[in-house]
């Protein structure tokens, strides 16, 4: 029994760090396409 519970909060944790990380990706690209988007739409505009 112990071990599962060791193994629950194993799971937990990397589950943690890996929503952690997947928000951190997920702000990064979305930083890069509105940097595009906003670039393309300034040289639409000269």
């Amino acid at each position: 029994m112990h071990v599962i519970n060791d193994g629950y909060r194993g799971l937990q944790l990397l589950v943690s760090i890996n929503a952690d990380r997947l928000f951190f990706v997920a702000a990064v690209a979305a930083g890069l396409v509105l940097g595009t988007l906003g670039a393309s739409f300034l040289t639409s505009l000269n």
